[in-house]
């Protein structure tokens, strides 16, 4: 299972031409997008939906990709819409008429072949600048990135004082910025936030350059041989956040591992002007778009904590779960007081979980156990088929744990249950004081 996201504000329709020294398909009418995309690639079996795809496969040595550093900051290009697509007022493409196909093709790991399948929805890129980037996001956020190095990246989380959440950030170092990609909720209120911090001696700045540049993320278990199939073989078995930078007909390519849904797999932040070689390209293996409404169920399946849900500020960075985006030893930063003392006093209290259940049941509901609540869902989806009901929720630690049963609103009832973000998640052995 392979799942291939793009992020963007811009992309073009894909001609028929083709700089690649291979015979490729005409794109299907969906093989454009607007502003605003996420797309997400993943090999399936077959092929339900209406969209048509080539059998066609490029071959390895038709994509020779040349290192160059690329610019990330160019001019904006026309805006493109996907066609088959019902999208909301902001852009965002809510479906493609194949929510159950990407949604089975995304829990498949017995794939046979190089069959694709995109999810499409809406994220935001930030560029810090200025010889203070490194320290000020080091200060800021709570990754460490004083122990990164240019060609590097990681995870990070932006938090309130209180170690209260906001959001996750993936990270890239280069060569003369940080490129950080956030939820479109959140990135305006990072953004102030940050700027507030921005002394005037402080060499920093921000741009929003989400409408200058294209973002795949390519995930799950075929990732690989996606990337061998595109000549990108070099960064597999790197770090996350590792990158390098090639061009594409003349357009510049970065690659970095892992993606904004999971810690595996790839992503890869373009030009415009290299987004339609690139999608025609992976159109050419097959690929199925998918819209945002199956992304989400997709990210609730996953674990993945999300802005307004998962990440408020009911809930801090601990219990939330998120270690490997964490430092515990880099020194003062926005939240290690109380991250420090939460550890320190084993002051962590609740945590987040997966929950199977039997019906549906409306997020922010309370979840009980002999009618005493010790905890909240936060997000619910219908699954597959509409009867695979599941959700994420907080559960207070010593009230629930992994297969217990617990009870949603009035009568709903759940199993506790790990999910797959969470669960690569590692937290550090802890001896807290008495």
């Amino acid at each position: 299972m392979v799942v291939l996201s793009s992020f963007s504000h811009t992309t073009s329709t894909l001609s028929r031409r083709s700089v690649i020294q291979t015979r490729c398909s005409r794109p299907s009418p969906s093989a454009s997008l607007h502003p605003h995309h996420t797309a997400v690639c993943i090999p399936r079996r077959n092929t339900r939906s209406s969209i048509t795809y080539s059998s066609d496969l490029v071959p390895v040595a038709a994509l020779p990709f040349d290192l160059s550093p690329p610019p990330i900051d160019h001019d904006v290009y026309d805006d493109m819409a996907v066609s088959m697509a019902k999208g909301s007022e902001d852009w965002v493409i809510e479906t493609l008429n194949n929510d159950e196909e990407a949604l089975d093709v995304v829990e498949t790991d017995t794939v046979v072949g190089t069959k694709r399948c995109f999810m499409l929805s809406y994220i935001v890129l930030l560029k810090f600048s200025g010889e203070d980037r490194i320290q000020f996001l080091h200060n800021q956020s709570t990754a460490n990135f004083e122990a990164l190095s240019e060609g590097g990246g990681c995870v990070t989380v932006f938090v309130t004082p209180t170690a209260r959440t906001i959001d996750i950030a993936q990270a890239w170092i280069m060569k003369t910025a940080v490129t950080l990609v956030v939820s479109p909720s959140t990135s305006g209120s990072i953004s102030e936030m940050l700027n507030k911090y921005i002394f005037f001696s402080d060499k920093v700045e921000i741009q929003d350059i989400s409408d200058k540049t294209c973002l795949f993320a390519l995930v799950g278990p075929k990732s690989n041989q996606v990337m061998m199939d595109l000549n990108l073989g070099d960064l597999i078995g790197k770090p996350y956040g590792s990158h390098k930078h090639y061009n594409v007909g003349g357009n510049p390519l970065t690659v970095a591992v892992g993606s904004v849904i999971s810690e595996g797999g790839f992503s890869l932040l373009m030009s415009p002007a290299a987004a339609g070689l690139i999608w025609k390209t992976l159109l050419s293996c097959g690929i199925t778009p998918m819209g945002s409404n199956a992304l989400e169920t997709y990210r609730i399946l996953q674990g993945r904590p999300a802005p307004g849900s998962e990440l408020t500020d009911e809930f801090n960075v601990l219990e939330a779960g998120l270690w490997n985006a964490i430092s515990l030893n880099k020194g003062c930063y926005k939240g290690q007081e109380t991250i420090a003392r939460l550890i320190t006093y084993d002051g962590i209290k609740q945590k987040l979980w997966g929950i199977q259940l039997s019906s549906p049941v409306e997020p922010g509901s309370p979840i009980t156990v002999d009618g005493k609540k010790i905890g909240k869902l936060t997000s619910y989806t219908a699954g597959k088929g509409g009867n695979d009901h599941f959700g994420l929720g907080y559960i207070k630690k010593k009230a629930a744990a992994k297969g217990d049963t617990v009870i949603i609103g009035d009568d709903i009832f759940g199993i506790v249950v790990d999910v797959p973000y969470l669960a690569h998640q590692q937290p550090p052995v802890l001896n807290p004081k008495p």
